[in-house]
């Protein structure tokens, strides 16, 4: 824990990653950006620096990541994407600057100005949101399989069956309490 705060669970897709920000969902909620210095923090980390942030900022990337998750559980769940989490996702695209890179690698970055804003990386999130919404990416939505987590988690392995959203925490978690079960249920019965 950095200066008392829980953990970032990153994650190799960017919206996915940000939706992991609030974990625990269904249990004991963790924030993991619960300041303004925590999201520039998350969002350094992302690979999307910026110099501030305010108050107000981080209500509008809270509310981003609400319609992300609201929006990525729809498309996981193959339910109608919510209205509302579209639109909140098309304005923060639309609001944002940011140009797209091509690195020696092949591989697309997000290269944000020097005088960059929260909106400027939100933005960039957002983008990331539309492409893994619209099937552009090769992999598919869907949600953690822990009763208190259910984060949605973008899955790329090869049989498309993965999970936990983070095999570190809720799988391990999962598998702990099923060792746990079957040495209990063990003990029980030779007695």
């Amino acid at each position: 824990m950095r200066d008392g705060f829980p953990e970032f669970r990153l994650g190799k897709v960017l919206a996915t990653s940000f939706t992991g920000t609030l974990s625990e969902r269904h249990g004991d909620a963790v924030e993991r950006i619960p300041t303004p210095r925590r999201l520039v923090d998350w969002l350094a980390v992302s690979g999307l620096a910026v110099d501030s942030c305010t108050p107000a900022q981080l209500d509008l990337a809270r509310e981003l990541r609400e319609a992300v998750h609201l929006a990525a559980t729809a498309a996981a769940t193959q339910e109608a994407l919510p209205a509302a989490a579209v639109r909140v996702i098309n304005d923060r695209s639309a609001q944002g600057r940011a140009a797209a890179i091509l690195t020696p690698e092949g591989e697309r970055r997000w290269r944000l100005g020097p005088d960059s804003r929260v909106e400027d990386a939100l933005g960039v999130i957002a983008a990331d949101a539309i492409g893994v919404l619209a099937g552009e990416r090769d992999g598919r939505l869907a949600l953690c399989a822990s009763p208190t987590c259910r984060a949605a988690f973008f899955d790329t392995s090869q049989s498309r069956t993965r999970r936990w959203c983070d095999m570190n925490t809720c799988g391990n978690r999962q598998k702990k309490a099923r060792f746990q079960a079957n040495q209990l249920r063990k003990s029980g019965s030779a007695q």
